[in-house]
């Protein structure tokens, strides 16, 4: 390690994309490299829209500020929300993509007006915005409450003996949905144990109400966590334990 820690030092510049970048990973690759990971937010429909300054101060946990000619609004029941409160990141300027090809209804649903729809959940600081979720998989909806996956993996993931981590929500009839964290570990763990470790940094309604233990968590070609196929292997478990 002290090898790779070595030449990972001459690398000029390091970035964080594809997916929200979890607090310890970030910590743990800092010490491991000497660089501090530039967080960024793009995606395929919109080239990059958001950024850490490469020069100034990184803000660990936000992708940054808008990029020259991209404007940006936070969006909930089809107004803007204000700095601090959740809502869909709308993104409009020169590097939107026109339309999905031979798809006029997903291209309409997808915009309003000149505003690209991204399906993503951000909030808005002074210092930049930060990723709570995909709204498909990563808001989940408990008693009420909108729920960051996001951010209760970030807890999980401070837990030295907790590996690997994807949180999701799972029909409930009483709650809408409840909170499943699903967990790769070096160390056997119990519910009560993890429980205590949770509510030490987030409030009740946010803990788990189940955990399940996996010797692995699915994954596409890019390394991220197939979360729908997640959910689908749990409902099947929960319909043939």
């Amino acid at each position: 390690q002290e090898y790779v820690s070595a030449c990972l030092k001459s690398l000029r510049w390091m970035v964080s994309g594809s997916a929200a970048l979890p607090l310890e990973i970030l910590n743990t690759w800092k010490k491991i490299s000497s660089h501090t990971l530039l967080e960024r937010y793009g995606m395929t429909e919109i080239g990059m829209a958001l950024s850490n300054s490469y020069l100034q101060t990184r803000h660990p946990g936000l992708v940054g500020l808008p990029l020259p000619g991209v404007q940006i609004q936070v969006v909930a029941n089809n107004r803007e929300v204000e700095d601090g409160e959740d809502g869909e990141i709308w993104v409009k300027g020169p590097t939107v993509f026109e339309e999905y090809w031979k798809l006029p209804t997903a291209t309409s649903d997808s915009f309003s007006g000149e505003w690209f729809k991204t399906g993503d959940i951000a909030k808005k600081t002074i210092n930049g915005y930060k990723i709570q979720g995909r709204n498909s998989v990563d808001i989940i909806k408990s008693g009420g409450y909108k729920i960051s996956a996001l951010e209760i993996e970030d807890v999980l993931l401070q837990h030295a003996n907790i590996n690997e981590c994807a949180v999701v929500g799972l029909p409930d009839t009483q709650w809408g949905e409840v909170i499943c964290a699903t967990l790769v570990v070096s160390k056997t763990l119990t519910s009560q144990s993890l429980d205590l470790f949770v509510l030490k940094y987030l409030p009740k309604y946010k803990k788990p109400r189940r955990y399940v233990f996996l010797s692995e968590l699915p994954r596409n070609t890019l390394g991220k966590i197939m979360k729908p196929l997640l959910k689908e292997v749990l409902l099947k478990e929960q319909k043939d334990p």
